[in-house]
């Protein structure tokens, strides 16, 4: 969802023979099994009833702040025996009556819920609808589920309902698992005003006393959260995607009309974005209707299915939103627990957005920065906790995280399998429309792929933290031009799983040319030896920067105990933002700490706390990830009897 803009604002100041290891896979899987068992989602939503259909008729005034109307939902039975059911709605609006396929029935309504009678019992597959009349002022829960605000000296009334909010101001089925096949939304508002949802825009009427009914119709799928509301004075601004020689469909900008002059080149900018991800994931879900924005009061966007709103502008957070359109509109995270498959998703195609538009230095910038933020991270992906609104949208790990597993996973198994993972994805019929959970994404890169990645899955979505690998090499001559490569990967403990297994590409300099060998490291220390031609010259181990990952390279290329020495040197860069490295060297094994402390002697940070064998080392310390402020910092080396402190300076 959301792209909220304290979190664009955190990543934007933290820039920057091959072996065959396909037969290690089925052991590898074998090796580790699941550890965490799914619990079921026990969620307010009635399970014995399938949504099929919302339709909202709403009266909205600012003076004073009100809304009145009704609610039509469709329903289906989806037990063997319904006589009763129940919807969500806030204590805090009114019911004035409720009628059950168009007369008045039982109901109560208390704790935040509508218990309602049926008129009869309905077994598996009978339909019926439910028209709720109901008044009052709507709640705001979450990030702003129904706000009464202003721009310029004008109000300005919009919606944001993921993931609670819905019930503040409408009756529903509060879950994203049970999505309606259509819906329609009736705006009436003051004449000078615009009222703004989803779908296509069947009509306007002029009521003659003052105000005007829109009328938005969707033909899609939509889960109750999508369904919103933007109401001011817009500005709109049309432009169109050409997706035929004799095919286009309309781009509705509705914005503010002081803003429209400082953000029309990002607008114009929405019609080759719809191009780039129709291209890699298929064309656009919602072709015969429309796309666009609604600009709105909070600092952020939320992608409302066919119209984002959206209250910052800039390429990341436009491209942000309207890969949404695929990845958590067209197909939603069943429930919020998977929500990496709404926001990991479409915060990875800001990135591949900026490769098809600027070239793939720019998307290495980006993943940098998103692995940058994906380090601070806690806990799995997979949200353990859903009752919080900040546990479920943690931008460490549910962006930029997620956005990082599908770039591992796209190093995995090469570009066009997994674009072709994407786009089967998005069109699987089984779950296009529809929603998903990580294990359908899963099963589809497993088939697509022909790989067993059971074990990617399992320790980037249910397990913690990153691989801190430490790589050490010696080289040896065996004849002529020919050298021996042993190369040793040391893993740091973690705790689930213990460590990550992952293909490492391995690249090699050597004096006849560069090599490149992928090794499937599935251990916490593992050894490789490889034959090359030429004498080796520098290892880049993670050719690419696939992994999320710390790393120390050691090299014994020469007998590196008779000419190192302890030492700490100078940080580079010095001054420095984002992040800078700290090189030091120890010449035997030996337990190094590695700290920074702020002007006033306090520790702010331990970059090393552990036992090292003898080497070069480069640490990089990233003190954005630490809420630093900018100023002087002191780094301080122990290792034996060695102490050495230098000093560095950050710059915000």
């Amino acid at each position: 969802m959301i792209y909220r803009i304290f979190t664009l604002f955190l990543l934007t100041q933290i820039l920057y023979s091959q072996q065959d290891y396909k037969p290690w896979i089925k052991s590898e899987r074998d090796r580790y099994a699941k550890t965490i068992e799914l619990s079921k989602i026990q969620y307010d939503g009635d399970s014995k009833i399938d949504i099929t259909y919302y339709g909202l008729d709403l009266k909205i005034t600012s003076n004073p702040n009100y809304l009145s109307g009704n609610v039509t939902i469709g329903a289906t039975a989806d037990t063997a025996s319904l006589s009763t059911c129940f919807l969500d709605l806030r204590n805090a609006l009114s019911i004035d009556s409720l009628l059950i396929n168009g007369s008045p029935a039982m109901y109560t309504h208390s704790n935040h819920k509508i218990n309602i009678t049926l008129d009869r019992t309905y077994t598996q597959g009978e339909t019926f609808a439910v028209k709720i009349y109901y008044h009052g002022v709507p709640g705001s829960s979450g990030f702003g589920s129904f706000e009464f605000s202003s721009h310029n000296g004008t109000p300005a009334i919009w919606t944001l309902s993921e993931p609670y909010g819905a019930p503040d101001w409408f009756p529903c089925k509060d879950t994203p698992a049970d999505k309606a096949d259509s819906s329609d939304v009736w705006i009436t508002v003051a004449d000078n005003f615009t009222g703004v949802s989803n779908g296509t825009l069947e009509s306007v009427t002029n009521n003659g006393d003052g105000t005007r009914t829109f009328l938005w119709k969707n033909h899609y799928t939509i889960a109750h959260y999508l369904i919103s509301l933007a109401i001011t004075d817009y500005y709109e601004y049309n432009t169109y995607f050409h997706y035929g020689q004799n095919d286009s469909m309309l781009i509705s900008h509705y914005v503010y009309p002081e803003s429209f002059n400082s953000i029309k080149n990002v607008l114009d900018e929405t019609d080759n974005m719809i191009e780039v991800f129709s291209n890699k994931y298929g064309l656009y879900p919602f072709i015969n209707e429309k796309y666009g924005h609604a600009q709105f009061g909070w600092g952020g966007a939320m992608e409302h299915q066919t119209c984002t709103s959206i209250g910052s502008w800039g390429t990341d957070i436009v491209s942000h939103e309207l890969a949404h359109q695929w990845f958590g509109d067209k197909i939603t995270c069943k429930d919020w627990h998977h929500i990496w498959l709404n926001e990991g998703f479409a915060t990875y195609s800001e990135a591949v957005y900026l490769e098809a538009r600027s070239g793939k230095t720019s998307y290495d910038i980006k993943i940098k920065s998103e692995m940058s933020y994906a380090k601070s991270a806690f806990g799995p992906i997979w949200v353990q906790n859903i009752s919080g609104v900040d546990q479920i949208f943690d931008g460490a790990r549910s962006y930029a995280k997620g956005a990082c597993v599908l770039h591992m996973l796209r190093g995995v198994v090469g570009d066009s399998v997994f674009f072709n993972i994407m786009k089967t994805y998005a069109d699987d019929p089984s779950l296009a429309y529809g929603v998903a959970t990580t294990e359908d994404f899963q099963e589809i890169a497993e088939t697509v792929s022909g790989e067993d990645l059971d074990y990617f899955f399992q320790e980037w979505i249910y397990g913690e933290n990153y691989p801190k690998y430490t790589v050490n090499w010696t080289e040896s001559k065996i004849s002529g031009n020919l050298y021996k490569i042993s190369l040793t990967i040391n893993q740091s403990v973690n705790t689930n799983p213990k460590f990550f297994t992952m293909p490492v590409k391995v690249k090699i300099n050597t004096s006849a040319g560069d090599t490149v060998v992928t090794l499937f490291n599935n251990a916490l220390v593992q050894n490789f030896e490889f034959d090359l031609i030429g004498k080796p010259l520098l290892i880049n181990f993670d050719e690419g920067n696939w992994i999320l990952k710390t790393l120390s390279t050691v090299t014994d290329a020469e007998d590196i105990s008779k000419t190192l020495r302890y030492s700490l040197e100078q940080n580079y860069p010095n001054p420095f933002n984002p992040s800078t490295k700290i090189p030091f060297q120890i010449p035997g094994a030996e337990f190094v700490t590695l700290k920074v402390y702020d002007i006033l002697g306090k520790e702010v940070s331990t970059l090393l706390n552990e036992h090292k064998p003898q080497g070069k080392y480069e640490v990089e310390f990233h003190p954005s990830n630490k809420n630093l402020s900018s100023g002087i910092y002191y780094y301080s080396l122990r290792a034996g009897d060695f102490l050495k402190t230098r000093k560095m300076l950050f710059i915000k």
